[in-house]
């Protein structure tokens, strides 16, 4: 019992030791978010495994994050870009921006509509219904509509934005959530951004055994949950 005392210190200036370490972790964390808007990986188990999903990396996650703040989906407002916003809004080329999708192939899909129409065939309804339904717990679900280069610049950023609208509206009717708004952004690109390449044609469409040339891929919408945190 001689060391006890002795025993005691020791165990007091670990415990001094391991809260000083937190107290700074947290002050770094804290630093850390104010800098970036996004959360440290190790601050918590659940954030750093979402982090660590393939797709989710940081050129994806700045874009994303400008996105969301400009188009409306953080801070509330309007919810939605159009084709030059989007340009000035991601800051990056077109290419680049497609690079970004891409890893998605295996989690979202694309809506193939017919020549100048926007109205979702029943095949695409089912398939919106299934992609909406594999959340995962993830909190921004993205609809990317696109138009082909046939008709009028002006004609196909209507048209595009229809498409986007022809999703949301099919999950509003199909669900009857009020709040179903606040987890969907829409970016119409009518022709002006970011059109698709055939490459595209090999994620989960909407239609099976169709011929895909890149006209088809691109009288379409990406949809997918975006798991990432931010």
């Amino acid at each position: 019992m001689k060391y006890g005392w002795i025993l005691n210190l020791v165990l007091m200036a670990a415990f001094l030791a391991t809260l000083s370490l937190g107290v700074r972790h947290m002050v770094a964390s804290a630093a850390h978010r104010l800098e970036t808007g996004e959360a440290r990986e190790a601050d918590s188990p659940v954030i750093a495994s979402v982090s660590d999903l393939p797709h989710c990396t940081t050129p994806f996650k700045t874009v994303l994050r400008r996105v969301l703040t400009n188009c409306g989906l953080i801070g509330g407002g309007r919810r939605g870009c159009q084709p030059a916003e989007v340009r000035n809004v991601a800051q990056i080329s077109d290419e680049d921006f497609n690079a970004l999708f891409r890893p998605l192939s295996k989690r979202g899909g694309v809506v193939l509509f017919d020549m100048a129409k926007e109205d979702l065939d029943n095949g695409a309804k089912r398939f919106v219904e299934r992609l909406w339904a594999d959340r995962r717990g993830a909190g921004y679900f993205f609809v990317v509509a696109r138009a082909s280069t046939d008709g009028s610049t002006e004609k196909n950023r209507v048209l595009s934005h229809k498409r986007a609208n022809s999703v949301l509206f099919f999950l509003q009717d199909r669900f009857q959530d009020p709040d179903i708004e606040k987890n969907v952004g829409l970016l119409w690109l009518g022709e002006e951004y970011a059109q698709l390449g055939t490459d595209f044609c090999q994620w989960n469409l909407s239609r099976d055994q169709v011929e895909c040339r890149e006209e088809d891929i691109n009288r379409s919408a990406i949809l997918s949950w975006i798991d990432c945190r931010l």
